[in-house]
């Protein structure tokens, strides 16, 4: 341990002296009393992703329409934060992609005339605090474009009211991502209300919500400088982590309950600097390797999909590799996934519990459409039609005053919502490349390290 951190504290020094322009290798060496130091670069290389949320609704229109965002997770260069959470982040819709036939006619059978395009963004331009702008070149990675949620493992913890080192840390993390939103002006539940009966109508608007997060990669490096580095910064590079602390890490490599395979290697990019008090352990770009030890995709009766990963080496930016005890303590999902951290740090999706409401919806449809002869005429036909596609549904119910007619369209409707809800392919928990996770370092009741500068 005593090499590694002796080669890492030489090679910072090496690399930093060697950036310096017009520095010479063989000029005269500094006082006795002078603390030794250089500078390093303060370089966002190409590739690194940055967490952009949508700050107000958008109605989409046209290609080029100007969107709005902000910076939700902050962006470092080795030790230093270079752009803050909060930052304005200008951009526009790049593409509206086409619509299938198949689903154009599907939709039109459910009564729905303007079908959902999925659309695609770019992001041209930072706007810092102090008015600068800065050009950005950015590829939005797929599965971005999701109203995300950060899913604890210490949620069983708060419960028991038993606090951990990491749910302390995890509460800490929390809170700085609910600081991070409250820049996002989100709908208020009468404007969901309107939104969602917006979209009943056989024709309606589209629009991406506020609160939409986007992860953007960069396509040219940023430069923000250099800093000093002294050797007192560097002299706790490559020590272990303390047992009890947390770091925050993007996942380098897509994760699918459905297709990805037990064994398969992991990796996860650190992203924000790990102190001990004022020292640096870990610097912005350290890599964590792993690989998943449990998989199981979705299945029958909605059994939902589960996916367990353990990192086991802990790689700093020069090469160097030491390995490490990790627990997954949190991590970012789609709201809409409803994905859930057990105690273990394994993660499963959940099924939303409306589906108890729609399918009873359904089912009380259904059961009003199988009603006596005298709905024959009346509510009865309509209602039955209904649970099955609605545009047809609704037409025949209506010129078509069938009892026996109703009865197996409501039995259709019916039963489809059962199977859909209860008896068909659960959902797969997937976590595409760049989610944001949270790792701890050694036993989860570890007494938590100092707090970080």
């Amino acid at each position: 341990m005593i090499a590694c951190r002796t080669f890492s504290t030489l090679f910072f020094l090496f690399v930093g002296m060697c950036s310096v322009p017009g520095q010479d290798a063989s000029a005269e060496p500094l006082p006795r009393s002078t603390p030794t130091s250089t500078t390093i670069g303060l370089t966002i290389p190409v590739g690194t992703p940055i967490q952009i949320a949508l700050d107000k609704e958008v109605r989409i229109r046209k290609v080029d329409q100007a969107i709005h965002g902000r910076l939700v997770q902050p962006v470092y260069a080795f030790d230093q934060l270079v752009i803050p959470v909060g930052t304005e982040v200008i951009g526009h819709i790049s593409k509206i992609n086409g619509i299938s036939g198949k689903t154009r006619t599907l939709a039109i059978l459910n009564l729905d005339f303007t079908p959902t395009h999925s659309t695609e963004v770019e992001f041209d331009e930072l706007v810092l605090a102090d008015g600068r702008h800065i050009r950005l070149h950015t590829f939005v990675t797929p599965g971005s474009g999701q109203v995300i949620r950060l899913a604890s493992a210490g949620e069983h913890a708060k419960k028991s009211k038993v606090k951990t080192a990491a749910s302390q840390k995890m509460e800490q993390a929390k809170q700085e991502w609910h600081n991070a939103m409250t820049q996002v002006k989100e709908p208020g539940k009468m404007h969901r209300v309107l939104r969602y009966g917006l979209a009943q109508l056989p024709v309606h608007p589209q629009y991406i919500d506020a609160g939409t997060v986007y992860f953007a990669e960069l396509q040219q490096p940023l430069d923000f400088g250099s800093e000093p580095l002294t050797t007192q910064t560097v002299s706790a590079l490559g020590t272990a982590p303390p047992p009890g602390s947390l770091v925050h890490a993007m996942l380098a490599t897509p994760l699918n309950s459905a297709v990805t395979l037990k064994g398969a290697e992991v990796e996860a990019l650190i992203w924000q600097p790990l102190f001990d008090g004022d020292r640096l352990i870990l610097p912005q770009g350290s890599r964590l390797r792993g690989s998943v030890l449990q998989v199981r995709p979705a299945r029958r009766l909605h059994r939902n999909g589960q996916l367990r990963i353990a990192f086991r080496e802990l790689v700093l930016p020069e090469g160097t590799a030491q390995k490490v005890e990790t627990t997954l303590e949190g991590i970012q999902s789609g709201a809409e996934d409803h994905a859930q951290l057990d105690t273990e740090g394994g993660a499963r999706a959940t099924s939303s519990k409306s589906r108890y409401a729609t399918t009873g919806l359904s089912v009380g449809l259904a059961l009003t459409g199988q009603g006596g002869k005298r709905d024959v005429g009346e509510a009865g036909p309509v209602a039955g039609g209904a649970t099955a596609f609605k545009l047809v549904g609704i037409v025949m119910g209506v010129f078509v005053r069938s009892h026996s007619l109703a009865i197996v369209m409501s039995a259709y409707g019916g039963s489809r919502s059962i199977y859909n809800n209860f008896l068909g392919r659960g959902r797969n928990i997937i976590f595409p490349k760049n989610t944001v996770m949270e790792i701890g370092f050694g036993d989860r009741t570890a007494l938590p390290m100092p707090v970080s500068p």
